[in-house]
Formats: structure tokens, sequence, C-alpha cells
């Protein structure tokens, strides 16, 4: 929760807290609808925990309950991931006879949203079958997922259905469904993550969001294909990550494309056309920007495939995935001829963290607390004293292939001074070899000593 208040960049410090928040408590959630595929030992579900994690917006949230000893090495798109790094949400999976069956949790499929477990042993459960079946408009179709065991109590924790029917299914440029929506009645956000199923039986979808009466529904398609990235990484995957802003080209007036440094006429010919992606602005330090394209250029084409709306772009990207490489055909305002440019994506929580958030870290000419692993947030006077401790630097998270994680430095834990100097005026603090951290840990003092990360 403080890692994503301080990636919002709305906040700095935590000034008070409710008198009953314990930074060390539980943190539980409800029952959530769990799909389990047709090789009898992998579950799919949208976690709530996993969402704020890395879900489609661009915050990421990881306050894990523990890191594992050894974790492994570190992706090369993720700077920490829920597997291999630390626990993930701590998840029980109960089949349909009430028993409950070990799980572990392999990742997030960032794309969609979807976090991917696999059961310790196969066919302890019944299997669900997954078919790409034709969705209509007008369908009638089940929603399933939690609802109140009493109306004096509502607790989550059963499954119940409601009906619905498709009222928009949305075409995938590969082909195939991207996604439909349902409209049902009492649709509630309990029912995100629940499951769609067909007259027949069959599963059809996940409910993957809701607007007023109507739910949104990742097809089967895309739970598959969520899985299968998962499965082959074995790890959270990422969205992939261009930095860019733009419009479909199909949707602008002339005198937009204008605006944009183009002439009269091949303005007028693009908006004829109805073709490609408009860039508005390039984050700097992203892949786009690497690339060198600008504000301005079009992109008409993503691997000679043409593209017309902002949701086909989309689209395209995700299935190419992150770390790789795609063909964009390109038209510039100040170029007569079109070309083709190769550029490589990457993973959308990488370039964020590293371009929007490191200002929040103290540092000292030249050290700072980032380039560590280490993530803080200031503790005011009176949210200290509800904590234990007094005023510092509140631990919200250590990258575990770093120094810092191996020497002991837990997230929760308040920094008091650095180097024996308060964290109030660590910013004169010399480089040096090794940081030695005084740190209050569960109302406990302790030392810390962190040698420096090699450049």
């Amino acid at each position: 929760m403080f890692r994503l208040l301080l990636r919002s960049e709305q906040v700095q410090s935590i000034d008070a807290l409710d008198s009953a928040f314990n930074l060390m408590d539980d943190v539980h959630t409800n029952v959530i609808a769990g799909l389990a595929l047709d090789d009898g030992e992998t579950i799919v579900a949208w976690l709530p925990e996993a969402d704020v994690e890395f879900g489609p917006a661009v915050i990421a949230v990881p306050v894990p309950p523990r890191p594992p000893k050894s974790p492994r090495a570190s992706s090369d798109i993720f700077p920490a991931t829920l597997n291999g790094f630390f626990l993930g949400p701590d998840v029980s999976v109960i089949g349909p006879d009430g028993k409950q069956i070990p799980a572990k949790y392999i990742g997030l499929d960032a794309a969609t949203g979807l976090s991917i477990l696999r059961l310790e042993n196969k066919h302890v459960i019944s299997v669900s079958v997954i078919k790409d079946e034709q969705v209509n408009n007008g369908d009638s179709v089940l929603l399933f997922g939690p609802e109140p065991v009493t109306k004096t109590r509502p607790v989550l924790a059963r499954m119940g259905a409601i009906e619905g029917r498709v009222e928009d299914v949305v075409p995938a440029p590969s082909g195939g469904i991207a996604r439909f929506k349902v409209s049902a009645a009492k649709l509630s956000k309990a029912n995100i993550g629940g499951v769609a199923v067909n007259q027949a039986g069959d599963t059809i979808g996940i409910i993957d969001g809701l607007e007023g009466n109507e739910a949104s529904i990742l097809p089967a398609a895309s739970i598959k294909r969520a899985a299968q990235r998962v499965l082959q990484r074995q790890a959270s995957v990422p969205r992939p990550w261009l930095g860019v802003k733009g419009e479909a080209v199909a949707v602008l007036k002339l005198d937009q494309v204008l605006n944009h440094g183009w002439e009269m006429q091949r303005a007028a010919a693009l908006v004829g056309k109805h073709q490609g992606i408009l860039l508005t602005s390039i984050v700097p330090g992203s892949p786009a920007a690497l690339a060198e394209l600008r504000a301005g250029d079009v992109i008409l084409k993503i691997d000679d495939k043409d593209i017309q709306t902002a949701d086909e772009f989309t689209w395209w990207l995700e299935q190419a995935g992150p770390s790789s490489s795609v063909e964009f055909t390109v038209a510039r305002p100040d170029r007569p001829a079109e070309w083709a440019m190769n550029v490589k994506l990457s993973g959308m929580l990488n370039q964020w963290s590293r371009v929007n958030w490191r200002s929040h870290f103290p540092s000292a000419n030249g050290f700072s607390l980032i380039d560590q692993g280490i993530e803080t947030i200031a503790l005011k006077p009176l949210v200290a004293s509800q904590l234990g401790t007094t005023p510092g630097l509140l631990v919200v998270y250590v990258d575990p292939v770093t120094a810092a994680f191996e020497a002991g430095l837990e997230p929760g834990d308040v920094i008091q001074t650095i180097n024996g100097k308060p964290v109030s005026v660590f910013r004169t603090t010399p480089k040096s070899d090794s940081y030695t951290f005084e740190v209050v840990r569960k109302k406990q003092k302790r030392v810390v000593k962190v040698p420096a990360k090699k450049k």
C-alpha cells in the first residue's frame, strides 16, 4: 500500500494513520473464483493482490510477506517479480469437495491481469473445458462469482451465478474474439474474476472489469495465451511497453494532423486512408525514444499488419510480448517516403520506475537508496509513534538481488540513521564502501551493514 502511494507521485511522506492500522497485521481477501485448465494442474484466477502488484496500470505495489532465502537470478524485464523473488500471495485452492489443495503461485500476466497457479498434485480436482466457442450478441450466459453467505453478514464465501446476456462482441485483429461484454443485474466488484459459462456449460471467459451493469469478459483464447506466457517464463510477465501516446488517424480531423507538422497534401492523404497511429508524445528513455521515434510520426503497420485503431495497436504489441522486437512502418512529416524500423519493446514496470520515481529517494553526492535497491517513504512523528518508532524512512521494498537484501534489510524496517547520521541530514554523507543502517523492526532496534553497490 505504501509503495502504491509512493509511486503515485502524489505522496512523499506518511503524516498520520487511522488508529486501527497495524503494519504487521495479516492481510486477507475474499474467496475468488478460480478456473482449472484442462491440463489438470494449472489454475487461472484474478487475484486482487497480484493485480495491485503488477496490474494494468503502470503502478507496482509489492509489499511481500517475506522474501525467500535464495532468490533466483533477476529477470531482464522486471527488476522484481513475484515468482522467485518473494513468496507472492498466500493462496489456498479449495476444490468442489471443500478440501484445501496445496498450490504454488507461478506469476501474473500483466497484459490480462490474470494470475497463474500450479497445483502440487495433478488431477486432484475436476478440470474445466475452455472452448473457443463462438459468442454472439444476445446469447444467454451465467456469470459465476462469490456471493454473501447471509444477508446480515455479507461475507463473500461461496460461489453463486447471475444470468446475463451478451451485448457487444469485439473481434480480435488476428481472428476470433478480443473480448465481449455481458449485461446483467446485481453486478458488483466482487464479480471481477468470476467465470462466464454458456448455455452448454462451456467456460467461455473470465470477468475482468465492470462498467455499470455491464461486465467485460476476457475470452477463452486470451486466458490460454496468458497461462502459456507465464508458464513458459515460470515468472510474472510484464505488459510490453513502447513509451508513446497517440491517436488513431481515423478519428482525427485534418487540422489535428496539420498541427503536428504535416503539410496539407500529405495530411489529407493520411486522413483519407484512415490508417495508422499519430504519435503525440514520447516518454524519455523509453524504447520509442531509443529508436528515435518522434511526436508527429505515424505508425502505419506493425510487422506488416495495417493499424487502424488504438485497440488494434495495443493488441499487436501485447501479442509481440515484452523484450521482443517489432517492425514498424513509419511515416514522418519531414520525410517523403515511408520506411521500416525495428524497435525492441521493454516491460512496462521496469522502464516506468526508472524514469519516474528516482526523485523520491534521499541521495548524497551520487549515492541514492534506490541505486542500492531500497525503496522508502518518510514517516512523520505522529505515524512513527503509532508504529512504535521515531521519524525515519519506512522501507517498502528491497530488491532481492542486491547486497541490501542479502544483508537482511526488510520491508517494514524503519531506517533511523545511515552511517551514524539521521536520515534527515544524510544528504551530506559522503560515498563509502559500505553503509550502516540503524533500523527499528517490530519495535526493536538493530543494525544492518550493507556493502555499497559496485558500479
